[in-house]
Order: C-alpha cells, then sequence, then structure tokens
C-alpha cells in the first residue's frame, strides 16, 4: 500500500466521540464499583509490588494517552481499551485465562455481586427449618449464571459470509432506500435477545472499524418498534477488509431491562470475523445493517433462532 493510499484509508477513520470515555458509557452501579477496586488494587501494587509493576511496563505496547487511570496491567484495560493503545501480547498477560472460563469477562461483577449472595442464601436456608425457601432463590441462581454464560462457537470461514453479531431471533428483515453510511441501498436485519439469550457480541466478518456513535437514551422494550430509535444505542461502522471493501453497520441497543452496553472497539482497528466486542446486559436488540446489491442473498428469515459467530445472515456472492 503506497503512502497516500494509507493516508486515503486512515482518513476514513473518525476519532472517539466525547461522549465515550469507556468501554460502558452508560456506567452503572457495578461498574462504579468495578472502578473503586481497581482503584484499589492499583495503590496496592504501586505500594507493596513494584517489581511486578516495572515488569509489566516494560512488556507492555503501545500508549497509555487517553486512559483515565495509570495502565498497571492487562486487568486495568477492562473498561477504557478503546480509549488508549496500550496491550499486552498474550504471552505476557497474566490475566489471559480470564478469556477463557466460559462467562463474559464483561459481566463477572455482576456475576459475583448477585450470585454470591445468593448462592450464601440458599445454603443458609438448606440447613434451616425454611428449606423450601432455598428452592426458588436456587432457580434464580442457575438464570444468573446461565445469562452470563459464554459458550464457544465454531466461526464459519467461507469468503463472503456475515454471520449474526448476536443471539436472539430474527425479527426484522426490511429493506432501506438510503443509508448514509453505506452509501446507497441497504437492508437490516433485527435481532431480539430475551434474558434467555447469551448476550455477547460478535464481529460479522474480517473488517474495520470506522467510527463508533453512542447514543443516550430510553429503555423501552426491546419487542417494540420504537425502541430501535428512541432507546440506548452503540452504532458501529465497519468497513470489509476484503478487496469489495463494503461498509456495513452494527447496533447494540438497550432494552427494557439491559441497561448497559459494552463496547471495546478502537477506531481503526481490524478484527476477525467472530470476534467479541461487547455485550449487552438482559433483554435487548441487535441490528445489522448490510449494503444491497444484486450480490447478497438474505440466507436467514424472520422468526429463525440464531447465534453470534457461527449462524450465517447473509452471503455476498462475489466474483471476487
Amino acid at each position: 500500500m503506497s503512502r497516500t493510499e494509507a493516508e486515503t484509508r486512515d482518513s476514513l477513520v473518525e476519532p472517539l466521540p466525547a461522549n465515550i470515555r469507556s468501554v460502558q458509557p452508560g456506567g452503572g452501579v457495578c461498574y462504579s464499583l468495578e472502578l473503586t477496586w481497581g482503584g484499589f488494587r492499583r495503590w496496592y501494587l504501586q505500594r507493596f509490588r513494584r517489581r511486578y509493576v516495572e515488569r509489566m511496563a516494560g512488556k507492555r505496547r503501545g500508549d497509555t494517552a487517553g486512559s483515565p487511570h495509570p495502565i498497571l496491567d492487562p486487568r486495568d484495560l477492562k473498561y477504557c481499551r478503546n480509549l488508549c493503545t496500550a496491550a499486552w501480547d498474550e504471552a505476557d498477560d497474566p490475566f489471559a485465562w480470564r478469556e477463557r472460563i466460559p462467562f463474559a469477562r464483561w459481566g463477572l461483577a455482576e456475576l459475583q455481586l448477585m450470585s454470591y449472595p445468593l448462592l450464601a442464601a440458599v445454603i443458609a436456608l438448606g440447613f434451616s427449618r425454611y428449606w423450601p425457601l432455598a428452592v426458588p432463590l436456587g432457580v434464580v441462581l442457575l438464570l444468573i449464571v446461565y445469562f452470563f454464560r459464554d459458550p464457544p462457537r465454531r466461526v464459519p470461514q467461507e469468503p463472503g459470509l456475515m454471520v449474526s453479531p448476536a443471539d436472539g431471533k430474527v425479527v426484522e428483515i426490511t429493506t432501506l432506500e438510503d443509508d448514509p453510511f453505506v452509501g446507497g441501498p441497504a437492508v437490516r436485519i433485527g435481532l431480539f435477545l430475551s434474558i434467555f439469550n447469551v448476550h455477547l457480541n460478535r464481529a460479522p466478518c474480517d473488517s474495520r472499524v470506522l467510527c463508533l456513535r453512542y447514543s443516550p437514551g430510553r429503555f423501552l422494550s426491546a419487542l417494540r418498534p420504537e425502541s430501535a430509535w428512541e432507546n440506548e444505542s452503540m452504532w458501529i461502522g465497519l468497513q470489509e477488509s476484503g478487496p469489495a471493501r463494503r461498509r456495513f453497520v452494527v447496533r447494540q441497543i438497550a432494552g427494557q431491562f439491559a441497561r448497559r452496553i459494552v463496547c471495546n472497539l478502537r477506531p481503526g482497528e481490524t478484527v476477525s470475523r467472530g470476534h467479541k466486542f461487547g455485550m449487552i446486559k438482559l433483554g435487548s436488540r441487535t441490528e445489522l445493517i448490510l449494503p444491497a446489491s444484486e450480490n447478497l442473498e438474505i440466507v436467514t428469515r424472520l422468526g429463525e433462532k440464531v447465534n453470534a459467530g457461527s449462524s450465517v445472515l447473509a452471503r455476498y456472492k462475489d466474483p471476487l
């Protein structure tokens, strides 16, 4: 790629908007507690484990500029990865194992804060004369654990595929006369996520992040059509990495109970098909907007249940 081509390509990338100051811009109680705990942990490391801090600093890549707090080890990037370029190679990350546990990493705080008290209550009631009360509490506990699960997915590798960005049910397939970002006619595929679905979001194809836009809003039921434009949302503009260079959009939309959107993408970075980039906590909606063309084949259908990263929603039959 020539210098001119590289400069033109980079000019397409928009800087992160001022209202995105975290991978979870909507904040939240658990988010605040994690930030407080992180501050205490960094104080402890700087005071009592200086050699560890120096060693991790020597292995760190990128720049910490833009981060709201010191970046001492990979744990400090959980909520501010999108604000800086700091990173560690997997071999140098002592916490890389957390990515392999079967639960969503962005939901671990909620999982622990809700499940530990319930588990203690279930055990206490189970050994008392009020043991029948342990049954409904145990069911709630299992549902919470079930909600934050992160099962492995087999990502198809065939060229031209657009896989689902979320688990759920296909509730909309609409033709749009024009989408400003796509640059012409488009097809919008809407997915509804119930509280029983996995809520992690994944990239539909190999692509580059061009821009992100966060819109605070209401928390209407995701089943209501107006929720698509009135609810809190994260709009993500991407471009295919392949020769076609098509632009497309993924929108994370909060629901009636899901009031926390997580998106850790950095403008300008490249992600692979099936890459986990965020989640929506509890029932919600996700949309995929694709450029319409004679080469586009919509594979999915209304009412179909799909899985993020593995279910194919559409296919481009390009001669490329």
